[in-house]
């Protein structure tokens, strides 16, 4: 039988308990110096999956002419164009090409372009080139000014990316005039700093919270020890498993510790509570064998639905959303293996004395539950009719779902890269970089360059509104119309290529591959617009270069992280779905019953439909942060719906009726779970202090869809069970034992 094996591993749990330990304690030894050495990719590849299309067309470019990751250090100087001005900013740029990980010859400054106006054959071209250069390295106002350089590819720099922007912002920092370093590969660098830094802060500030809510309620301070031990333990385990998978923390994995805090504090508390209750009548060790016969096996399953609901995140397109999804499966069944090592020991070493005085708040939160218990009863048919207006309300509310592709939507509106990113816009146009591609002659010919030309005319020639739609666009034939023809000193085109690369080397390289047969344009446009303007902008692009160049690409990192967002809301739904059908599954195998597991979704997969209807109403954009909502709440709730049906067959076994066994159920489960969802609801709310905006959006989105969830299954659980009661046969389930059946046993002896 299922309970003798039960019954023995519970006697295995105790016998060994201090071997356990020791074991719980070898592991943790021998995990810290793998988990140290856990990396985190901070690289644009790792938002995508490996084969995705525009990831390869990306990647493909990056080979071809060397990427297009550029930053700039911008400022506005009044003496620009005199002496000062600009021995100022040769010097800032010879600075910056020394920086190890910045591509030296690529270090672009308007000085350049003004000496060689000083020689006698180009002093004509000097309105020119100040045009050419204008919207790049000179602002409108001919005050403001950028340095622009592109930075080495990551995967041979000598040094680390952050390592180089680092670099190059303390340089700025020591600038006399206020200077900006901005670019997307800061972007993305900040968004991948901020996640890392804010995810360790947020462990340790969800711990701090949920021990202050522990303390208060239980004022147990080995209630307070234990949670801690097993949360720290099962972290070191899941970095040391990524580190001998070969896998790497990403952005979205990073706030690994808060969540597996939030996991194990939780389910330590919803055990301290029930324990306590039995330490009124046992010795510890009887109150803790019979503690694991009531309620061990309803611990187990909370872990393993909380890895499905994790698990859904596998059917994401998003590499770091999959990863984020692995890694979170693993945290979630090791909190079931360290509880198994380290609770029997915590809980029975030590003489320990029987808890004085019940929790507080006990007989208020009691009487309130039974009354509301009799209300929900007597009004059901309104009850019903309600949630189903909501629930047409919420459905209709997710078509209403829009993406947000303004990556600056991702940080604080004070923060330091927002603010250099809106300079750089109002001063030197878009920040927003990106490139149309297409095959080119190996010898360049007039007919190819008149056809470059006519492109590139089309292109500046994009109007939205009554402004130009993109603010800059760069191709080779503008640097040879720039030069004129001068005999014997630049006799041909070739000869204005060699002139050109000396102005800027590398110049033609970084727009023309002959070896490769490939010739791109560059394009800047403003980073800073919505979802729908930036797909619009992408496809006329699209069309206007395929009518003149059919096999042309069109990408760059604006392309990138501007579909990176538009596939998050096909994730939120896909998410959704696989998750709903998956503790499904689990929970009908759990209670024998497809009724059973269909009434424990309930109140875990109507929150969030709410949630995400009404986020779609309220015109709040769906982000990285919201992607993961769906399944992450439908794992982290549905340990409420596992508690109280377990404690209602347990009633119903015992002889109790419908209504005898909902109170039995109020007394038993339903107080323990409203403060544990109190820990949980404070624990996901550190996340709102973050620099980070969709940790933000996603704290506060699961804070309130948690606490949805508390009140749906206060409300709609008594009446569908009521609904469902005639068909329930009186039964032992899969996720009780038969001697825990009757609770009243625990309590009277």
């Amino acid at each position: 039988m299922a309970s003798g094996r039960w019954n023995r591993f519970i006697d295995g749990l105790v016998k060994y308990r201090l071997g356990l330990l020791c074991l719980a304690i070898v592991l943790t030894a021998l995990s810290i110096s793998p988990a140290n050495q856990v990396t985190f990719d901070q690289t644009i590849e790792s938002l995508y999956a490996p084969g995705n299309p525009r990831l390869i067309e990306y990647t493909n470019s990056k080979a071809i002419f060397g990427g297009d990751e550029y930053i700039f250090l911008t400022y506005t100087d009044p003496q620009l164009f005199e002496d000062a001005g600009q021995e100022r900013l040769a010097n800032l740029a010879a600075k910056v090409a020394e920086v190890p990980g910045v591509v030296f010859d690529s270090v672009q400054s308007l000085n350049t372009y003004l000496e060689l106006t000083n020689r006698r054959p180009f002093k004509s071209r000097r309105a020119k080139l100040l045009e050419f250069s204008r919207g790049v390295l000179l602002g409108d106002d001919n005050q403001t000014t950028a340095i622009a350089m592109r930075l080495e590819d990551e995967a041979t720099a000598k040094v680390s990316r952050p390592a180089t922007i680092a670099a190059l912002r303390r340089i700025a920092a020591e600038q006399s005039i206020p200077t900006n370093v901005v670019g997307e590969p800061t972007l993305v660098l900040d968004m991948f700093r901020y996640a890392e830094e804010d995810g360790q802060f947020m462990g340790w500030a969800a711990s701090i919270l949920m021990v202050a809510v522990i303390l208060f309620f239980l004022r147990d301070f080995r209630s307070i020890i234990l949670p801690f031990v097993i949360v720290q333990m099962t972290i070191l385990w899941t970095k040391a498993g990524l580190w001998s998978t070969h896998l790497q923390l990403t952005m979205v994995s990073s706030i690994l510790g808060s969540l597996v805090t939030i996991i194990g504090v939780s389910t330590v508390v919803y055990l301290s509570f029930y324990f306590q209750e039995l330490r009124q009548k046992f010795d510890r060790e009887t109150a803790f064998r019979k503690m694991l016969e009531v309620i061990g096996i309803d611990i187990t399953w909370v872990c393993v639905t909380t890895a499905t609901g994790f698990a859904a995140h596998l059917s994401s397109h998003l590499h770091p959303v999959r990863s984020f999804g692995l890694t979170m499966v693993m945290g979630s069944l090791l909190v079931l293996l360290a509880m198994a090592l380290v609770l029997p020991a915590g809980m029975l070493l030590g003489a320990g004395q029987i808890p004085t005085g019940k929790p507080r708040g006990e007989q208020q939160v009691n009487q309130s539950l039974h009354k509301l218990t009799a209300w929900v009863l007597s009004h059901q048919w309104w009850i019903g009719i309600a949630t189903l207006f909501v629930l047409v309300g919420g459905i209709s509310g997710l078509w209403q779902l829009r993406v947000d592709t303004d990556f600056t939507r991702n940080f604080r509106s004070s923060s330091s890269v927002v603010q250099a990113l809106n300079f750089m816009e109002e001063k030197l146009g878009g920040a927003g970089l990106w490139e149309v591609n297409f095959s080119a002659p190996e010898e360049l010919d007039e007919d190819h360059l008149e056809k470059v030309r006519q492109l590139t005319t089309k292109l500046r020639e994009m109007k939205t509104g009554n402004e130009p739609a993109l603010t800059k666009v760069i191709s080779l034939t503008d640097g040879l119309d720039i030069l004129p023809r001068i005999p014997i000193l630049v006799p041909d085109d070739d000869a204005k290529i060699r002139w050109l690369n000396g102005m800027q080397t590398g110049f033609s390289d970084s727009l023309f591959n002959p070896t490769k047969g490939r010739m791109r344009i560059m394009l800047r446009a403003r980073e800073r617009q919505t979802a729908e303007e930036k797909e619009l902008l992408i496809n006329r692009v699209t069309e206007v270069t395929r009518s003149v160049f059919p096999e042309a690409k069109v990408t760059g990192l604006f392309v990138l992280l501007n579909y990176l967002v538009d596939s998050l809301l096909s994730d939120q739904i896909l998410g959704l779905v696989v998750g709903a059908i998956g503790l499904i599954v689990v929970m009908a195998i759990a209670y024998r019953s497809i009724w059973m597991g269909m009434i424990s979704l309930v109140p875990n997969v109507l929150p969030i439909l709410l949630l995400l209807g009404g986020m779609g109403w309220a015109g709040i954009p769906v982000n990285i942060g919201t992607a993961m909502i769906s399944s992450d709440t439908m794992g982290l709730t549905i340990h409420d719906s596992i508690f109280y049906l377990s404690a209602y067959n347990r009633a119903r076994q015992s002889g109790l009726d419908f209504r005898g066994a909902l109170h039995e159920v109020q007394t038993e489960v339903r107080r323990p779970l409203i403060y544990s969802n109190i820990a949980l609801i404070l624990g996901f709310l550190v996340l709102t202090t973050s620099n980070f905006v969709p940790l933000i959006y996603f704290g506060a989105l699961v804070s309130t869809a948690i606490a949805g969830g508390l009140l749906v299954n206060l409300l709609l659980i008594p009446l569908l069970l009521q609904i469902g009661e005639p068909r329930q046969p009186i039964e032992t389930s899969a996720a009780i034992s038969p001697e825990a059946a009757n609770p009243n046993s625990a309590r009277q002896g």
